[in-house]
């Protein structure tokens, strides 16, 4: 019963925040202070009621539209809000069957306890970098930097906790070892990123991917080990590749092939996918193609 309603409070709080992030989303791009003014209608600048401002339940009252002046309000904002919510609630459900054990000292319930309320933070900033990156085809450094040092400073944290538990003989690195490892992941994924953009700048003599596709590919390094990191990319690159062959098939996309081909795609958006993934399931979905490779 404990693990349902905690579920179901990360769910509500992942709606919460994510009805938080749609703001950011909003005004971030146009420079906007995220505090003032208050919620309003982007079209007819109609300050909000408390009640339209509920996530998720709103946007389903007014079936999409502003009560005033009936402009579509957009079906991001609905998405983002469930999305957080419901990978928040995942994150929780697989979170406390760890700390609910009896009997377990705080040390240990620390040890699982921080790395998971960073883990929440880390989820929030790749949905945020994904939609950045979808409509306006940015990823700030200020996200990505920061990411970084949230992973480098997440994987040292973890490290210090394992090795101050009580009757502890696990060896292990030291947790400024520890953050050294994680940086030095995060510098090879980025000049993953930066070989690709130079091989292809040598062929097609013009940008092909971003400094903030390298800047997030480093980020997903300093949260996931490099087996993982590389999943993820991957990922996106199926899904980029996907996209691509959709866009290529689509009658209109036909008719003008120059600009299909010239068109930019959000690879930050497809990798950000492959980090939620990788971070959620990568351990078993490569436990699975090492048993298929036979390694």
């Amino acid at each position: 019963m404990i693990r349902i309603l905690g579920t179901i409070f990360a769910g509500v709080l992942g709606l919460a925040f994510g009805s938080f992030l749609n703001v950011c989303l909003s005004r971030w791009p146009a420079g906007e202070s995220i505090v003032r003014p208050r919620s309003h209608c982007r079209h007819c600048n109609r300050t909000l009621a408390w009640w339209e401002d509920l996530p998720l339940i709103s946007w389903l009252a007014l079936r999409g539209r502003c009560r005033t002046c009936r402009a579509w309000i957009g079906w991001r904002y609905p998405l983002v809000e469930t999305l957080i919510g419901f990978l928040w609630g995942l994150l929780t459900w697989q979170f406390l069957p760890l700390v609910l054990i009896p009997d377990q000292l705080p040390i240990h319930i620390a040890l699982y306890l921080i790395p998971y309320l960073i883990s929440l933070i880390f989820i929030w900033i790749l949905i945020a970098l994904s939609v950045l990156d979808a409509e306006h085809l940015w990823l700030p450094d200020w996200l990505t930097i920061s990411g970084i040092a949230l992973g480098i400073g997440n994987e040292a944290l973890f490290q210090f906790l394992l090795l101050h538990q009580p009757h502890c003989d696990c060896g292990g690195l030291s947790p400024v070892t520890s953050a050294l490892v994680a940086l030095i992941r995060s510098l090879a994924a980025a000049a993953l990123i930066l070989l690709i953009r130079w091989v292809y700048w040598l062929i097609r003599r013009r940008e092909g991917i971003g400094l903030g596709d390298a800047k997030l590919m480093a980020m997903l390094a300093a949260w996931l080990d490099m087996d993982r990191a590389l999943l993820a990319f991957g990922i996106g690159i199926v899904l980029g590749a996907l996209v691509a062959i959709v866009m290529l098939i689509v009658p209109s996309a036909r008719r003008d092939s120059h600009s299909w081909a010239i068109s930019k795609l959000p690879l930050g958006t497809f990798l950000c996918i492959g980090g939620i993934v990788s971070s959620l399931w990568g351990n078993p979905i490569l436990s699975e193609y090492y048993r298929w490779a036979g390694f």
